[in-house]
């Protein structure tokens, strides 16, 4: 592995912080300035702490950041709940944010585990 980059968890992040991006950019939700930065700052969280963990070159370190990248996958879940009720999303895009965070923890906690292990 050559790179961060090639990490399928940091790919799937990328992929949510884009789309966190680009539902928080649009209507009510961007007049939500509190709501838009703390949803987008946890999006970039979780990309930053995987890169920043695997640039640390130590198993420990990496899986100390991909749990600090998972929490901020619950925050990335439980944000569009807020949004969704206050009628800043639609339920596809409340669903779309949701699963994407879901699915991203899941892959980072399979990582983690893996990191753990001992596993390459």
């Amino acid at each position: 592995m050559t790179g961060f980059e090639e990490l399928i968890a940091w790919q799937k992040a990328r992929a949510l912080c884009r789309n966190v991006y680009r539902v928080s950019r649009n209507g009510r939700f961007a007049d939500d300035r509190d709501l838009q930065r703390q949803i987008r700052r946890a999006a970039v969280s979780i990309v930053s702490n995987i890169a920043e963990g695997y640039e640390r070159g130590r198993k420990n370190e990496f899986a100390q950041f991909l749990l600090i990248a998972k929490g901020s996958c619950g925050e990335v879940q439980a944000q569009p709940y807020v949004a969704l009720d206050e009628e800043y999303v639609s339920r596809e895009e409340f669903e779309g944010l949701y699963a994407a965070a879901l699915e991203t923890g899941r892959v980072i906690a399979g990582l983690r585990r893996s990191i753990l292990q001992g596993a390459p």
